[in-house]
C-alpha cells in the first residue's frame, strides 16, 4: 500500500478551536481515503471522540485503524470528508518503540521538547516527571537495548507525555508484548488517563483489550473500513484487574466480538 493517499477529491484537515460549548477532540465527517495504487481503505468514516473519552478502534487486519490515527496526526490526507481536531496538542504511540538507540532512556524522553527549543531546566523536570509516571525512575541511564519490550515501550508513553497531550493516539502499542506485560501496560495507561482526562484512541486486535481500557469501542468492516458499531463501555473507572473476569465484562466483550463478526459477514458478501 502507498504510504501516500491520492488527492483528486477536495478534503479538509482542520484544528478548531474551543467555544462556548467543548469541541470534540476529534471528529472524522464523512472521510473517504483512497491510495495512489488504488486501494480503497476507508469509506464515509463518521464518528467523533468527546474530550475525556477514551475510544478503541478494532476490526479486522487491513481494515484502515492505524490510517485513522495516520490522518488524525495529518500523517495522510483524507480523499474525502473532513479531519477535525479540538486541539493541537498530539501524542503518538507507535506498534514499535520508535527510541534512538544510542540515547539513554532519558534523553530519548526528553528528546521532543529538546527539539521544540524548551529550556534544559524545563525539558529536564518534564522528562524526569514523565519517566516516574510511568514507573521507568532508575532507568533512566539505561539504553534501550538494555530494556525489555515494556519497558521501552513505557519510555515511548513517557516520551510522549512530555507534549502534555490533550489527544492520545495509540496504534497497536502493545501487541507484541505477552499477556501479563500487556494487561500492565493496560493498567498503566487506564490510570494515566484517569489522571490526565486526555481523549484517547487506541487500535488493537483485542477485544478484551479494548473492553477493558476504552469508554467506547468502535467496530470496523474490512476493507475498505466502514463503522459497523459503536459500543459503550459502561465501567467506571479505576478498573482493577478482577474486572475481566466478571459477567459483566464478558458480556460487553461478547458484544464486541458479535459486532465484529457481523462486520465480516457484511465484508465477505
Amino acid at each position: 500500500m502507498s504510504a501516500t493517499a491520492s488527492t483528486t477529491s477536495p478534503a479538509e484537515v482542520s484544528y478548531t478551536s474551543s467555544g462556548s460549548e467543548p469541541e470534540p477532540a476529534l471528529a472524522f465527517d464523512g472521510v473517504s481515503l483512497v491510495f495512489d495504487d488504488g486501494t480503497r481503505a476507508l469509506s464515509d468514516i463518521d464518528f467523533a471522540v468527546k474530550p475525556g473519552e477514551f475510544v478503541s478502534l478494532v476490526g479486522p487486519s487491513g481494515c484502515g485503524k492505524s490510517t485513522l490515527l495516520r490522518l488524525a496526526a495529518s500523517f495522510e490526507k483524507p480523499t474525502a470528508g473532513s479531519v477535525k481536531l479540538g486541539t493541537n496538542r498530539l501524542g503518538y504511540v507507535f506498534q514499535e518503540s520508535t527510541l534512538l538507540a544510542w540515547r539513554s532512556v532519558f534523553a530519548n524522553v526528553e528528546l521532543p521538547a529538546e527539539l521544540a527549543g524548551v529550556d534544559r531546566a524545563t525539558r529536564r523536570a518534564d522528562a524526569q516527571d514523565a519517566i516516574d509516571r510511568v514507573g521507568l525512575n532508575g532507568f533512566e541511564k539505561h539504553k534501550p537495548a538494555q530494556l525489555s519490550g515494556g519497558m521501552r515501550m513505557r519510555a515511548s508513553i513517557a516520551r510522549a507525555l512530555t507534549l502534555r497531550p490533550e489527544l492520545f493516539l495509540f496504534d497497536e502499542p502493545f501487541g507484541a508484548l505477552d499477556e501479563i506485560t500487556r494487561q500492565r501496560l493496560n493498567e498503566e495507561v487506564s490510570a494515566l488517563f484517569r489522571r490526565d482526562a486526555f481523549a484517547g484512541v487506541f487500535v488493537t486486535h483485542s477485544v478484551s483489550e479494548a473492553v477493558f481500557m476504552s469508554t467506547r469501542v468502535v467496530v470496523l468492516t474490512g476493507r475498505p473500513g466502514r463503522v459497523a458499531a459503536e459500543i459503550s463501555v459502561p465501567f467506571d473507572f479505576p478498573r482493577l484487574p478482577a474486572l475481566r473476569y466478571t459477567p459483566e465484562f464478558a458480556a460487553v466483550s461478547a458484544e464486541v466480538s458479535a459486532a465484529l463478526r457481523g462486520a465480516e459477514m457484511e465484508t465477505a458478501a
